[in-house]
C-alpha cells in the first residue's frame, strides 16, 4: 500500500527545484493542500496578495497538466493539517520551511505535535540557497556584517536545483477544497488593476525573464544598475520573493555567466543575508538593531508621510519613485534608497512607517529584505548606512537621472522642463517654468523641507543619541 504523504503548500507555488513537491511525489501518493494562514501573518501586503491570487491561478493550471489537483483551505494551519491526517490516514507530512518568524514558530509547534503522534515528518529548503542557520562565525554566532557573511556564504556548498517535476500520484481521497474567491486575496479598491499591465504571474515567465536578464542585461549589471532610465536591473525579486522562481536555479543560471554574474550574485546573497539577520533577530522587526537607536526622536508628522507617499515631496526623483511603486508594485533599487533616507532623514518619520507602505505596495514584497533595506537606510541596522550619511536627492538626481528621464515618465508635469533644471524645478526662471507649463505649487510642489536644514536637523537628533 502506498504512503500518504499531505503536502503543505504555501507561497512555494513551481513545479521546478521545489524539494517538498519532488520528494513526497517521488515517496507516496501527495495530498497537496496551500492553506492561507491568516494567523501566521507578520505583515500585510495588498500588492502581494493580488500576486498570490494570480500565483495560485496559475499554479492549479500547471498542476494539473501533469495530474496534480490542489486542495485549497483557509485557517490555521496545524487544525487543518490535523484534520486531514484524522480524514486521510495519511502516513507523512512534508513541507518547504518558511523563515517568517510567525510561521516559523508555528510550523515548529506543528513538527514537534507530529513526531509525538509518530508521524513521518521532512522539511525542505526551498525559499533560500542556504538555510539560516548554515553560515555563522566561527564561534557560532549570526553574523551581523555582510562581507564576513558573503565570505563565508561563497565557501559554502550550494546544491544544485532539482529538475521541475513532471507526473504526480495523487492520494485517493475525497476532501474538501474551497474555491479561490472565499481567500479573499483581490483588493475590493481597483488598485490592482493595473499591476496586470506590468507582470506576468506565471513560472514559465519568470524563467523566461531569468534567461532574458542573462542574455540581455547582466553584462552591463554592474556599471549600469544604478541607473533607473536605463533598467538594467533583473526584475526577478517578485518571483523571487513569492517563490514563482527557486533561487538556486537563478545562482546556478547566473554562475554559468563567469565574471559577468559577480554583481548580481552579491545582490542575491544580500538577501540570503537579510533571512539570516531576520532569523537570528526576529525582534528586528519593529526594534532598531542597533539599540542606541531606541531613544531617537523621531517627528512623525502624518501630513509629510501622506505626501511621501504621493509622491508629492517637491524632489522629483524622490517623486517618481513613489509614482512608479503606486502604479507598477515595483522601485528601482537606487531609488527606493533614496526614497527610504528621505522618509527617515529628511522627515524624521519612523523606520518602520515607511517600510509598512512598502510591504503593502510592493509585489516583490519580501518580509527580510525590506525590514533590512529600511533599517539600513535609517542607519539603525545591522550593517547598515552610518546615519550621517543623509543623501542628497537633487545630488542622487544628477548623478543617476542626469538627463531626467526616468523622472519625465513618472512626473509628466515636468517632461517639456530642461535637463539642467530637471532636479530642482522650484529653482528654474519664470520664463522657463511658463514654457513648460508649470507654476510650482499648483502644478508642481515647491520642496515640503529644504535639504540643507533637513540634514541638519537630522544630524542634530543623532548628536542627541551618540551623548546617550
Amino acid at each position: 500500500m502506498a504512503t500518504t504523504i499531505v503536502l503543505l503548500r504555501r507561497r512555494d507555488l513551481r513545479l521546478h527545484d521545489n524539494p517538498a513537491l519532488y520528494y513526497a511525489a517521488k515517496k507516496g501518493e501527495v495530498l497537496p493542500v496551500f492553506v492561507l494562514d491568516d494567523t501566521t501573518t507578520d505583515q500585510q501586503s495588498s500588492a502581494q496578495n493580488w500576486w498570490l491570487y494570480r500565483s495560485l491561478e496559475q499554479f492549479t493550471t500547471n498542476f494539473k497538466a501533469i495530474g496534480g489537483e490542489l486542495i485549497i483551505r483557509r485557517g490555521d494551519t496545524r487544525t487543518i493539517i490535523l484534520e486531514l491526517i484524522k480524514q486521510t490516514s495519511a502516513q507523512a507530512v512534508f513541507w518547504n520551511r518558511c523563515y517568517e518568524p510567525t510561521v516559523y514558530i508555528k510550523d515548529q509547534q506543528l513538527a514537534k505535535q507530529l513526531d509525538q503522534m509518530g508521524m513521518v515528518m521532512q522539511t525542505f529548503e526551498s525559499q533560500l540557497l542556504l538555510s539560516p542557520w548554515k553560515t555563522k562565525k566561527a564561534d557560532g554566532m549570526p553574523y551581523k556584517v555582510f562581507t564576513s557573511f558573503y565570505k563565508n556564504l561563497q565557501k559554502q556548498e550550494i546544491h544544485r536545483p532539482l529538475p521541475a517535476l513532471s507526473s504526480i500520484s495523487m492520494a485517493r481521497v475525497d476532501v474538501l477544497s474551497l474555491p479561490m474567491a472565499e481567500l479573499d486575496l483581490l483588493p475590493t479598491s481597483n488598485w490592482t488593476k493595473k499591476l496586470e499591465r506590468h507582470w506576468d504571474v506565471r513560472e514559465q515567465a519568470a524563467l523566461d525573464k531569468l534567461q532574458q536578464f542573462t542574455e540581455r542585461s547582466l553584462i552591463h549589471y554592474k556599471d549600469e544598475r544604478d541607473y533607473p532610465a536605463v533598467a538594467r536591473h533583473s526584475a526577478l525579486s517578485p518571483y523571487l520573493a513569492t517563490g514563482l522562481l527557486s533561487a538556486r536555479t537563478v545562482y546556478y543560471h547566473v554562475l554559468e555567466c563567469d565574471i559577468y554574474g559577480e554583481a548580481f550574485l552579491r545582490q542575491l546573497a544580500w538577501r540570503e543575508f537579510s533571512w539570516h539577520v531576520l532569523f537570528h533577530f526576529p525582534e528586528s522587526l519593529h526594534q532598531p538593531l542597533n539599540e542606541k537607536f531606541s531613544s531617537f526622536r523621531w517627528d512623525n508628522d502624518k501630513t509629510l508621510l501622506d505626501l511621501w507617499k504621493k509622491g508629492k515631496t517637491g524632489y522629483p526623483l524622490v517623486d517618481a519613485g513613489m509614482r512608479e511603486l503606486w502604479e507598477t508594485g515595483f522601485m528601482h533599487n537606487r531609488v527606493r534608497m533614496l526614497a527610504a533616507s528621505f522618509l527617515t532623514k529628511h522627515l524624521l518619520i519612523h523606520w518602520e512607517k515607511g517600510a509598512d507602505w512598502f510591504f503593502d505596495t510592493l509585489v516583490d514584497a519580501d518580509l527580510a529584505n525590506n525590514t533590512m533595506g529600511w533599517q539600513w537606510a535609517a542607519g539603525t541596522g545591522a550593517d547598515a548606512a552610518p546615519y550621517f550619511r543623509v543623501f542628497n536627492p537633487v545630488l542622487q538626481g544628477k548623478k543617476f537621472d542626469e538627463e531626467g528621464e526616468y523622472v519625465k515618465r513618472w512626473v509628466p508635469e515636468l517632461k517639456l522642463l530642461p535637463a539642467k533644471y530637471i532636479h530642482e524645478p522650484h529653482k528654474a526662471p519664470e520664463n522657463v517654468l511658463r514654457a513648460a507649463h508649470i507654476t510650482i505649487g499648483k502644478d508642481y510642489p515647491a520642496p515640503i523641507v529644504d535639504h540643507k536644514a533637513a540634514r541638519t536637523r537630522a544630524l542634530g537628533r543623532y548628536d542627541e543619541v551618540k551623548k546617550k
